[in-house]
């Protein structure tokens, strides 16, 4: 009972590999489907870029609408994931995997070590961790088939939930866009409408609260916003994303799946400052210009949301929380940074962190190479 393993080129709907060959969003080094139909697995594993060393980014678990899409949010996730941990300051690639189906009725220990073979198979190129779907727990498992696993439970030896760090940075670059936009880095007195309240939106609640800013939450599960309700008694809560964008807002943090600043949501903005921790929150090319027109300041996703990668990063040298937290303090500087050299530029926030992340990729000549990192 073995895992099948493909190298996607035909076997991907044509789309995909449109994308993959042809467009600007592509240059993929490679995309795998990984099949196991004892357990059920279905997974794509992309790797956008080594060039600055394994490819590190986490595994989602999601019931998506269709494989194709699969495939699509794979692509789009890796290809964050090498621009996120380049300007990061992290020596390692862009990848990113999916596994097709319903974490709550298809997760089981089996196709999670069928899971960690697959990446195994790859012999060290793609390092996984959690994302959307997948737990501590759950690396734990892959980590018994798969050494290039972090996001592992300090019991064993791994940096525990990543959520910690990741809610961390993207306070730390929302408090540089509050001092670009008003000329003070405190939250405090600002409105923020924060947009799912799961494993990093209520922590990033938390993070608002202490620094004196008044707090709007939703989120589709309504057992989310009760916890952070429960917990905060001054929170207010509204029924949607659609009322929440519409909200009178200092601030708007996209803190769900990806797509969320689209055709629809930029008109209808009150907010002037957008910060988040969803991947991939532009919809689609374009809307950071239409960000721009309206006066709004958009902090680029991958730049703010790189707390979680930092930390599990981290175990790859042996974790050590205190180092991980001062690098992901970085982010406020890194996030300054990227202004600047927008107005500098005359470009977007967005199309500024391309470029800096661009230039450090390719600044990594081949004798800079990684060499594969021992594991034990």
């Amino acid at each position: 009972m073995g895992v099948t393993t493909v190298t996607a080129v035909s076997d991907v709907p044509g789309s995909s590999v449109a994308k993959l060959f042809r467009s600007e969003q592509g240059g993929h080094e490679q995309v795998v489907l990984c099949q196991d139909r004892a357990t059920g697995l279905k997974a794509v594993i992309a790797i956008h870029s080594t060039a600055l060393g394994p490819a590190l980014g986490g595994t989602r678990f999601h019931a998506y609408a269709s494989d194709d899409e699969a495939v699509e949010d794979a692509i789009n996730l890796s290809r964050g994931m090498s621009y996120k941990n380049a300007l990061a300051g992290l020596d390692l690639g862009g990848g990113k995997a999916v596994i097709i189906g319903d974490p709550d009725t298809l997760k089981t220990e089996e196709l999670l070590l069928a899971y960690g073979r697959c990446v195994a198979a790859l012999g060290g190129r793609y390092v996984t961790a959690c994302d959307v779907g997948t737990y501590v727990a759950d690396m734990d498992v892959v980590a018994r088939e798969n050494p290039w696993t972090t996001g592992r439970s300090p019991e064993q030896g791994g940096a525990g939930d990543s959520s910690v760090l990741t809610a961390f940075g993207v306070f730390q670059g929302m408090r540089a866009a509050a001092a670009t936009q008003w000329g003070d880095p405190s939250l405090r007195g600002r409105r923020v409408g924060v947009a799912g309240v799961g494993k990093v939106g209520h922590l990033l609640v938390e993070h608002l609260l202490a620094d004196g800013a008044e707090v709007v939450v939703t989120d589709v599960r309504a057992g989310a916003v009760q916890r952070v309700l429960d917990r905060h008694p001054g929170v207010t809560a509204v029924a949607d994303t659609a009322a929440l964008v519409r909200t009178p807002l200092d601030v708007y943090a996209p803190c769900a799946l990806g797509g969320a600043l689209d055709d629809v949501t930029v008109p209808a903005l009150t907010a002037t400052v957008v910060c988040g921790a969803a991947n991939n929150q532009l919809a689609h090319p374009g809307v950071e210009k239409d960000l721009a027109d309206r006066g709004i300041l958009y902090a680029p996703d991958y730049v703010v949301n790189s707390g979680g990668v930092i930390q599990v990063a981290d175990e790859l040298h042996g974790f050590d929380f205190e180092r991980a937290k001062a690098k992901a303090t970085r982010i406020h500087d890194t996030t300054l940074a990227i202004f600047e050299r927008a107005k500098v530029d005359g470009v977007p926030p967005a199309v500024a962190a391309d470029r800096l992340a661009e230039q450090r990729i390719a600044d990594r000549t081949p004798a800079d190479r990684w060499l594969r990192p021992e594991v034990s």
